[in-house]
């Protein structure tokens, strides 16, 4: 709010934090655009008010030189308005392409996971002529994609070292190696993946990422897995299918590897393979879903509750990785769990209350102490909106018989 930033107003609703600037003439409209998008209005608009919230009428108040600003509008709006377009890949009208963006390495990594952005998957999305060529050109880096959405960055599985492959990626998009190795705060992409992706991934996507950076407490040496969160939470099982594969293919097989050197005596083997079969544990406990390690989504009754890895993608990041910042593994980062980086993500109760609902499907709304398991409800409805309650797969799976009970009665 302190730079005023604008855009185009399309008609849609929005709140009192925003206001709409209407000419009394279209004609002007591009000018108007011109003086609101340059960093002059900020300016002129701060003279008058210096209030976080500026008043509409201090936007109105402004000095308008519509000759200089019809002028400038003709030199940079040739052609009329601009259309919609935006380099930045944390917005929905995001191109694609990682050469043309404002973080071109956490792009190509989405990329390689098989994560596509919106306006490439919709050809009547409303963009730029140069947005819409650039996500037509993102078909050429398809096969750049991961077919199940499961990267190591060391070789598993026969399957080449994440830092090659995005190697290629980037090469295809034309981004040259001293430009990559800048991109990488002027390391090789290996450590970079290792070490910097996950923090960088969480920061720009506002601690709600949608690639995940799975690992064993082993910096140089461990098992690393990139996984696509959007596949991992796929419904019907699919979600699932793919945790599975992971703890007992992708890690399996490391696991294998590491028993292999044991035998062999090669020095640091035995720490790997301890830390391997650490996580292994750890992505099984996922896998079963007892508390601590269990899905709650408040907004659900109880015989609605995912017993077991059933994530809904819908329900959000912060419901679904609770599960995998559950526990720390030794040598990880405190309270990321399975994860390399810790996103700022909290299950502190959220403000508001709730309409009264049954106790018998929303029992945490009924006077939660904010620690007992498999809380049953109390006598007096409050409606706090809890977030970080457990119930055990017993307790799940005895509501859904009671209500497929109801049911048929």
């Amino acid at each position: 709010m302190r730079r005023l930033p604008c855009t185009l107003f399309d008609g849609t609703l929005f709140d009192t934090n925003a206001a709409v600037l209407l000419p009394r003439k279209s004609q002007h409209l591009p000018a108007l655009w011109a003086f609101c998008s340059s960093p002059q209005f900020s300016e002129e608009v701060r003279r008058i008010d210096q209030k976080l919230g500026v008043t509409n009428a201090s936007l109105a108040k402004v000095p308008f030189d519509l000759t200089r600003w019809k002028k400038a509008a003709a030199e940079s709006c040739p052609d009329g308005l601009p259309e919609p377009e935006s380099d930045d890949p944390t917005q929905w009208i995001f191109h694609g392409r990682p050469e043309e963006s404002t973080a071109p390495l956490q792009v190509a990594v989405g990329r390689m996971l098989g994560y596509r952005w919106p306006a490439e998957l919709d050809d009547k999305m409303r963009l730029s002529r140069r947005a819409r060529a650039l996500a037509k050109r993102c078909d050429v880096l398809a096969e750049f994609a991961d077919e199940d959405g499961i990267v190591c960055i060391s070789s598993v599985r026969g399957e080449e070292p994440a830092a090659e492959r995005l190697e290629a990626l980037l090469a295809a998009a034309g981004i040259k190696p001293a430009k990559v190795r800048e991109l990488a705060g002027g390391t090789d992409l290996d450590n970079w993946l290792r070490n910097t992706f996950f923090e960088e991934h969480c920061k720009l996507f506002h601690d709600r990422p949608f690639v995940w950076h799975l690992w064993d407490g082993r910096k140089r040496d461990g098992f690393h897995a990139l996984i696509n969160y959007h596949k991992l939470a796929e419904g019907k099982g699919k979600g699932r299918k793919l945790l599975e594969s992971l703890t007992y293919s992708y890690l399996g097989d490391w696991i294998t590897r590491q028993k292999d050197s044991v035998k062999r005596g090669e020095g640091g083997a035995e720490d790997r393979l301890a830390a391997a079969l650490e996580l292994q544990t750890r992505l099984e406990a996922i896998l079963g879903g007892e508390p601590p390690f269990d899905l709650f989504v408040r907004w659900k009754p109880l015989a609605e509750q995912p017993i077991g890895w059933e994530p809904d993608i819908n329900d959000g990041v912060r419901v679904n990785i609770r599960s995998f910042l559950a526990s720390d593994l030794p040598g990880g980062r405190a309270g990321a769990g399975v994860l390399r980086w810790k996103p700022n993500v909290k299950w502190t109760k959220d403000r508001g209350k709730e309409p009264e609902r049954p106790k018998a499907d929303y029992p945490w709304f009924w006077g939660w102490d904010e620690k007992t398991e498999d809380f049953a409800g109390d006598k007096k409805f409050d409606g706090n909106r809890h977030n970080s309650c457990h119930y055990t797969n017993k307790a799940k799976q005895t509501a859904r018989e009671e209500a497929k009970g109801t049911k048929r009665g």
